[in-house]
């Protein structure tokens, strides 16, 4: 299978421990590079010490020839089932976490609902068209999206996008300000919504809600 074996690789790689190595030379530089973007294929495995530590033995074995520890046909096909559960759990972790936080909400689908700023105006329907701005970031703080960097606010319906927002923003009002925290099932899913936001990822509005329809406050 292509992910298990490239997976394979990539712990051979990282299981080769650079000791505190200079980068002397362009080449240096270019494989640090390649180190560091292969991180980011197996970053959603969210790996502890001890396990980076059986990541590197798995890579040393895999590019030394040694003779695997395991059957790589058997575990390499489950490798995707475990990126789902890691992050899965990250999610409903950083999701407990935000419940937990001063003046937050747990909505019926399990959004965290927290305002920033009150309003003072209308409260949209789910049938409403509002006008937002907002900022998007994953649970470890990586921004994928942002209104207010393109410098221009977003009007559509509001069941016409994620659950998480069509629930969401129906909580503020006109002026207001609020934190969305939305499980994975709430927005893309398993699916994700490549390249910039994975599959099964748990994300984070800052939604200011700026109008309802044609007007700022109707």
């Amino acid at each position: 299978m292509r992910l298990g074996l490239s997976v394979a690789v990539l712990l051979g790689l990282a299981g080769l421990q650079a000791q505190a190595q200079e980068l002397k030379s362009e080449e240096d530089k270019m494989i640090y590079a390649l180190g560091l973007s292969m991180s980011r294929a197996i970053k959603s495995y969210d790996l502890t010490p001890a396990e980076i530590d059986l990541l590197k033995k798995g890579l040393t074995d895999g590019l030394t020839g040694t003779t695997p520890a395991v059957d790589l046909k058997k575990y390499g096909p489950q490798l995707p089932k475990l990126a789902k559960l890691r992050k899965e759990q990250a999610g409903k972790q950083f999701l407990t976490k935000a419940a937990k936080e001063k003046g937050a909400k747990k909505l019926a689908s399990g959004v965290i609902y927290k305002e920033i700023k009150p309003g003072n105006g209308a409260v949209p329907k789910a049938s409403d068209i509002v006008k937002v701005n907002y900022r998007g970031t994953l649970t470890n703080g990586t921004e994928f999206d942002s209104s207010y960097k393109r410098g221009q606010s977003v009007s559509f319906p509001l069941n016409g996008v994620i659950p998480c927002w069509t629930e969401g923003v129906q909580k503020m009002k006109v002026g207001g300000k609020a934190q969305l925290v939305c499980p994975s099932d709430t927005a893309y899913g398993e699916m994700g919504s490549p390249p910039a936001i994975p599959p099964n990822a748990t994300l984070v509005f800052e939604v200011e809600l700026i109008g309802i329809g044609g007007g700022q406050g109707q």
